[in-house]
């Protein structure tokens, strides 16, 4: 991509040369739009419920950046001929159900004949130019709030297994099918919001990565700190983690540095690949305390403060037990 001769306009606010969750291009002084596309195969079993986490997790990087979700356009790869349309149509019914709940209007969409099954949205959103939220610009003195517990990819590779309890799994479908929505509002009612993004195939650890790159700061995790689903912790400690994990380990621990006291099931959830995961959100200390208890108020129990942005120049993010 980075040999990719880029057409630039001075009305693009952001474009694809950060690692942004979604592009934003300014229509006019007081007016954006954002805009972000998704799609992936089936992690669950239940065509319905896939489409619910499909939607959910398109429309999380609109949230992440601040703005409102308006339209979505269906993306759909489907095995005609291979499976029953019938399966289609929970699927699409699943997530038209996140996009009411959601307040966006389906507008269309595009499908072709595959061999394998994927589905997803395009979503178009809108936003202040001056209010949008990048995943860079946190500042020294920042507190790291997390929205959601992790363990979606751990929880979704056992269910592939046959090897995961019923709870857990409903636990994570009921997080990968809860829209950011709730947080994002809260967010952006709380103000003097630095920097956010969401947490999704990176890991914990590897967005948080790209929020400090280049920036001259660097990153506290307190690892004890961070929500995980129950149930997790042993099936990490018995090596079921999704390939995707080695992978985001492999790219991101050197900007790592790991606390010995840290064990090594732990650092693995801190890599571990989300689908439709939680905003991570940088703001000031007294801001990130109240918007805390906001959240906690308002049935985001899985809410914490995870971390903290420090002045040191390395730039490593230092994982502590």
């Amino acid at each position: 991509m980075r040999d990719l001769p880029l057409i630039a306009d001075p009305n693009l606010i952001v474009g694809m040369e950060h690692a942004e969750d979604a592009g934003v291009y300014k229509l006019r002084n007081d007016l954006a739009i954002v805009q972000t596309i998704d799609f992936f195969t089936p992690i669950v079993d239940d065509p319905f419920t896939f489409g619910q986490i499909a939607v959910t997790n398109a429309l999380s990087d609109v949230y992440a950046m601040g703005g409102k979700p308006l339209t979505a356009m269906n993306v759909v790869c489907f095995p005609i001929g291979k499976m029953d349309i019938a399966i289609l149509r929970d699927i699409l019914r699943g997530g038209l159900e996140k996009m009411r709940e959601a307040g966006v209007l389906l507008v269309g969409g595009h499908s072709v004949d595959d061999a394998e099954l994927k589905y997803g949205l395009s979503v178009t959103g809108v936003i202040h130019p001056d209010k949008v939220l990048l995943n860079r610009g946190a500042k020294a003195g920042d507190k790291l709030i997390l929205t959601k517990a992790l363990g979606t990819g751990i929880v979704s590779t056992a269910l592939k297994r046959g090897m995961v309890e019923d709870e857990l799994a409903a636990i994570s479908v009921s997080s990968m099918t809860r829209l950011n929505k709730q947080a994002a509002e809260l967010m952006i009612e709380a103000g003097n919001v630095h920097a956010a993004t969401d947490i999704t195939g990176f890991g914990f650890l590897g967005h948080a990565c790209e929020m400090m790159e280049g920036s001259g700061l660097s990153m506290i995790i307190s690892a004890s700190q961070v929500p995980f689903f129950p149930g997790v912790q042993r099936l990490a400690e018995n090596g079921i983690v999704p390939g995707g994990l080695h992978r985001n380990k492999q790219f991101r621990l050197p900007m790592i540095a790991v606390d010995s006291a840290c064990p090594p099931w732990l650092l693995d959830i801190l890599f571990d690949p989300q689908t439709a995961g939680g905003l991570l959100i940088a703001l000031p200390a007294d801001d990130a305390e109240q918007l805390l208890e906001r959240m906690h108020q308002e049935g985001i129990a899985d809410a914490a403060i995870v971390g903290e942005v420090v002045a040191a120049a390395d730039g490593v993010i230092r994982v502590l037990a």
